[in-house]
This record gives C-alpha cells, structure tokens and sequence, in this order.
C-alpha cells in the first residue's frame, strides 16, 4: 500500500517532469522560431541571413515559412522616436499572384531605374539589367501591375545587420507574387569580404547556408542595405540606392524598429514605410 509519504513524493516528481516537458517544448519552439526568423533580403529581404544574422532576409512567396531566420537576433527594438514619415496614399494592396516568372521583356542592354515613391520620401534605385536580368525583368513586371502600391516594408533591422525589407503584399514576410526567380549576379565586385555595403538592393530568399538548400528562391521581397551589413553573397544584389534616397533610409532607420511580433518573427520599422508607388523606367 502506498503510503501518503510515498504519493506525495510521486505527484511532487510528475509534477516537476511535467515542468521539464514544458520548458524543454517552449526551447524546441523558440529554437524553431529562430530557424524562421534569420537565415536579411530577409530580411526580409524579405532569406537567411545565413549566418548569426541572415536569416531575417528570407523571404516567401507561398507562406512555405516565416521570413525569417536562424540565428539572427533580427532587429534590437529601439527606442520609439516620432514618425518621420507622412500618411499613405488613399488605396490597398492588390491580390495579384502568377503561376510563373513573367517572360522576359526588358533590354538588357539598357539602363533601368526603380522609383518607390514611399510615404517617407523617394527612393531612387539605379537597376542592374544586365547583371540580373531576370530579377529586374520580374520587377519591371511587377511595378507595371502595381503589385508594390501601398504595400508596407515589413522589417528592419537595426542590429548586427542594417537592412529595411520591403515587397510582402501581406506585410508579413510571408507573401510573394506566387513564382520564384534564380539566384544571380552572386559574384558581384560589391560584395567584397562578406559584406553588402550601404545603398545595395538585394532579393530576400530561403536559402539555408547550413543545409545548402533553398536556391533560385527568390520572389519579390527584397533588401534595402542603409549601413555596410556583414552578409555572406547568397542574395541577388540588382540595385543600387541614390544619395538622396540613402537619405530617405536613414531616416527611416533612426526611428528605430519596434520589438519583434511573436506572430510574424518581423521587427517592423517605427517609421510608417509604405510604398505608395513603385514605377520602373528604362532610359
């Protein structure tokens, strides 16, 4: 017979197992969390940001994941300063979405700009049509169907790596145009020593750095670099940021980035960031 002693000490023991089993799931989910939260582009954007920071460029168009990453303490929250940015424009977000890339149309030969008429100011993005060529074709695509207007720049990242990730629909880091795009121009002459340095715009993916997988996963999350960011080259660099847009995403990073969303994994910039109007012109 067992004695109350005795019963005691075991409710006492499955008491504590039972704490044990809890702590140990809430490990094995914050770890899985992570996984999704870093990997940037992202960023967003957005891939993995690969490393102890990349993961937050993961980006995905059919919510395969978060965009997230693996180790990446994604963006430290900041203290909230003003809103330096205006309201958005009167209108929403369209739901567009294709089964495949668009065929290419644009002259690679040529040279092309991308306008995101944000609500914090222009930015002007000098494009690299012949060294990606299929990810400024798919954003020449996308600007002409508006599927940019009035979407947010869901994160920012203002610790370890300094990016704003823009181009989710959805605002969530989980949205794309339902196609995906290869991976190019990862040999740029930019990308010297494992950084992306200020001004450069690049595709947030899925790319896993530890698994190897997760290539030519691109969509239309991307990466804007405000400060020289220390990213291995898995993430499509295609553009370019003008003086005065640089200025733009200063200001936009000195408001600082709100906590993380347990939800999301995002760390959304204080700054109201929407694109009101992306236009993409070849001159």
């Amino acid at each position: 017979m067992v004695s109350q002693e005795q019963r005691r000490r075991q409710l006492a023991r499955e008491k504590f197992l039972r704490q044990q089993q809890r702590r140990t799931e809430a490990r094995r989910k914050a770890r899985l969390r992570n996984s999704v939260i870093a990997s940037v582009l992202g960023v967003v954007v957005i891939g993995s940001v690969a490393l102890y920071t990349t993961d937050v460029l993961k980006g995905d168009d059919d919510k395969k994941t978060n965009a997230g990453g693996e180790v990446s303490p994604s963006a430290a929250p900041t203290s909230k300063a003003s809103d330096p940015c205006a309201k958005p424009a009167a209108g929403s977000v369209k739901k567009l979405s294709w089964k495949k890339e668009p065929a290419m149309a644009i002259d690679t030969s040529a040279k092309y700009t991308m306008k995101l008429a944000t609500t914090c100011g222009d930015i002007d993005i000098a494009l690299k049509a012949s060294a990606a060529p299929h990810t400024v074709n798919s954003f020449d695509f996308l600007a002409g169907k508006g599927f940019f207007d009035h979407t947010k720049c869901h994160r920012l990242v203002t610790s370890g790596i300094y990016v704003l990730q823009c181009g989710d629909p959805t605002g969530t880091g989980t949205g794309g145009p339902g196609y995906t795009i290869p991976d190019e121009n990862l040999k740029d002459k930019s990308l010297k020593g494992d950084t992306y340095p200020a001004g450069t715009v690049a595709m947030a993916n899925q790319y896993n750095a530890q698994t190897k997988q997760g290539r030519n996963s691109g969509s239309s999350q991307f990466f804007l670099v405000y400060q020289d960011s220390p990213l291995p080259p898995d993430y499509t660099p295609f553009g370019t940021v003008s003086e005065a847009g640089m200025k733009v995403l200063k200001k936009i990073a000195a408001a600082g980035a709100q906590p993380m969303d347990p939800a999301t994994g995002n760390t959304a910039p204080n700054a109201t960031v929407v694109i009101d109007k992306a236009t993409v012109t070849k001159s």
